[in-house]
């Protein structure tokens, strides 16, 4: 029996370098989303800091206060970028969800397909066992009979 490949094959191959791609993408993502939040902890911890302690003079409180304002405007700001990067860490990781999905149908269907091809294999080889094993070759007994069995 002539074996039949699976039509779909070059579709799951596209669909599977989609998802790898897809999972780089959502890899990717997710690092700059990190380092983002690193980011934005780092300038958190700036603002704390630029408050002065202890006794000081007027001028060095407003550049303080100055400093601690332009500090926490950065920190809103790499907070924000942040949230951004994550969000958008979020969409790239629904993408690449979708993608595994498309792929794993696709990846179902070839398995259908393969278990198809092994029952009509097995059924075709039961077939030509039975034709040998009940004689419907066309044998004849010795004595030129045929066979009850055809």
């Amino acid at each position: 029996m002539k074996r039949r490949a699976f039509r779909l094959q070059p579709v799951l191959e596209v669909r599977r370098v989609e998802e790898r791609a897809a999972a780089l993408a959502a890899a990717e993502a997710a690092r700059a989303a990190a380092e983002a939040d690193r980011r934005a902890t780092e300038a958190e911890d700036a603002v704390a800091a630029a408050v002065p302690t202890g006794a000081v003079s007027s001028g060095v409180f407003r550049a303080a206060m100055v400093l601690a304002r332009v500090a926490a405007e950065d920190a809103a700001a790499a907070r924000s970028l942040a949230t951004a990067s994550a969000e958008q860490a979020e969409l790239v990781r629904a993408a690449w969800t979708a993608a595994a999905q498309r792929t794993k149908g696709l990846e179902r269907l070839r398995e259908r397909h393969l278990q198809t091809v092994r029952l009509a294999e097995q059924a075709a080889e039961e077939r030509t066992v039975d034709d040998l094993v009940t004689g419907r070759s066309g044998r004849r007994t010795p004595s030129g009979e045929v066979p009850w069995t055809d």
